[in-house]
């Protein structure tokens, strides 16, 4: 066996520890709230950048699927974000500039502004009505982070994702929705 057979299992275990140490960090308190304000929004925005955003539209698509109305910003049929929408930004330093300058315009459209991410001392706390934080280490490395083995952000990205497919789970089971329902909101051009 190479090296790559060797190590698969030891490093696919470091990777699922980190995600249940990150995941089991974070304030279900924030969670409800952020469930809450999914359920409550008329559409509901997302926006991040590189792989942040990849799994902000995993979660938006997702979350489609649960008939709720979801746009990522940048999308050619991205409508008008209105006072009864919500913008869930992704950022973990809190601190990337695009994601930080559509959160302010978000906000002064009347929107509420909820932040993902894992610096609660970043520009996005003045911006956001309240954040989920996923405590794990950023570009900042702030001392309280979660260390990861993993490179730069990756452990951010997993946690964002799986805390989209975990609130939408929490979300079926709480309105009682019959999985073979959602079918029905499943893509069906392929």
């Amino acid at each position: 066996m190479g090296y790559y057979s060797d190590e698969y299992r030891n490093t696919y275990t470091t990777v699922l520890k980190e995600l249940d140490t990150a995941l089991g960090s974070v304030d279900p308190a924030a969670v409800e709230a952020l469930a809450d304000a999914v359920l409550d929004a008329d559409q509901v925005f997302f926006v991040g950048v590189g792989r942040v955003l990849l799994s902000l539209q995993a979660i938006a698509k997702r979350l489609a699927h649960l008939g709720i109305r979801t746009h990522y910003v940048g999308e050619i049929t991205e409508p008008a974000i209105t006072g009864n929408d919500l913008l869930i930004v992704g950022s973990g330093s809190g601190s990337t500039l695009f994601p930080l300058g559509i959160a302010k315009k978000a906000k002064a459209a009347g929107a509420r502004v909820v932040h993902i991410g894992s610096n609660p001392g970043s520009e996005m706390k003045d911006v956001a009505e309240f954040m989920v934080r996923i405590p794990v280490r950023t570009k900042n490395y702030l001392e309280d982070e979660i260390d990861s083995v993993q490179p730069m952000t990756s452990l951010f990205e997993q946690g964002l994702l799986i805390l989209g497919d975990t609130i939408a789970k929490m979300i079926i089971d709480k309105k009682q929705i019959d999985m073979k329902s959602l079918w029905k909101y499943h893509a069906n051009l392929e």
